[in-house]
């Protein structure tokens, strides 16, 4: 895939997991330039429409 992967299994209870509230592996997140949240868990037509309405 040719994006930032991250995987913490030593910080499973802490760490980026519980900043961000991850609570089930997979979780995604779209990140902006300026490190914001923009989107989070989306898959199929919902990613590819949220991918089209930042990159149009």
């Amino acid at each position: 895939m040719p994006w930032t992967q991250l995987l913490s299994p030593a910080n499973i209870d802490g760490g980026a997991m519980k900043t961000y509230g991850i609570r089930a592996i997979p979780a995604n997140f779209l990140v902006d330039p300026n490190g914001i949240i923009v989107a989070k868990n989306l898959h199929g037509d919902e990613l590819q429409k949220k991918l089209a309405e930042l990159f149009d």
